[in-house]
């Protein structure tokens, strides 16, 4: 039954309270290593991108349970952009690490899933237009309502940015006994990200190389949901 689930995850809902999602470049030869065969980079031009996100998460349940059985614990996600290689229009992520502060989030994660979860401090802090995440090995502070790009980043324009701030619809994992792409939707509703200011990110990345903040948008108050995954 394990076996299955971890192929085929069972679908489960949830409401975050925040998502921030930071998305760093870096060069393509930099990130190519860490990709599962099946998938190539999402690139933008001569730049790979990740992403880490941290989301404060309520609820999170087997869809069909009332959300007062659900969990609170908030994720920090370390994913990679990516494409279905032959199939350019499945645009989504692959998870390189997950962090959170639930022990019992990071086992069940552990079990059913091939996302690599520890378990660690991590917390989520808002107060009007401030939102500070505080860690180990991530503390970030961010202005909301600051419309601008990061000094440095490699994309043009706030528009060329949005394709880039994550979550994509899918996220790509593998089945090892044969070898597909094993692919998981997430539906979302009011989904709108606002690009931030971030006034400082000391991040513990698991990327080796030169990164360079590229953008960084937050959404609140959404529900989130992921189907059971498929195999491509």
């Amino acid at each position: 039954m394990l076996h299955v689930l971890r192929r085929h995850p069972l679908p489960v809902a949830a409401h975050f309270r925040h998502s921030l999602v930071l998305a760093y470049a870096f060069p393509r030869e930099q990130l190519a290593p860490l990709l599962l065969p099946g998938l190539v980079l999402d690139a933008h031009g001569d730049h790979a991108l990740a992403a880490v996100a941290i989301v404060d998460t309520a609820a999170l349940r087997p869809r069909g349970l009332p959300a007062s059985l659900g969990l609170d614990f908030v994720l920090c996600g370390y994913r990679v952009f990516v494409r279905v290689e032959g199939r350019e229009s499945l645009r989504g992520l692959y998870v390189v690490r997950s962090a959170t502060d639930s022990r019992t989030m990071a086992a069940a994660g552990n079990l059913l899933t091939h996302y690599r979860w520890r378990h660690t401090r991590l917390a989520v802090h808002a107060d009007g237009d401030r939102l500070e995440v505080d860690g180990d090995g991530v503390r970030v502070v961010a202005r909301l309502g600051a419309h601008e790009l990061p000094t440095g980043s490699p994309f043009a324009s706030l528009e060329e940015a949005r394709r880039y701030a994550g979550p994509l619809p899918y996220t790509f994992d593998r089945e090892p006994e044969t070898g597909r792409i094993l692919a998981v939707r997430g539906v979302r509703s009011g989904w709108e990200p606002e690009p931030v200011a971030i006034e400082s990110a000391h991040i513990e990345l698991p990327f080796d190389g030169d990164a360079t903040l590229a953008n960084a948008f937050h959404v609140a108050g959404v529900d989130y949901r992921w189907e059971r995954g498929r195999l491509l």
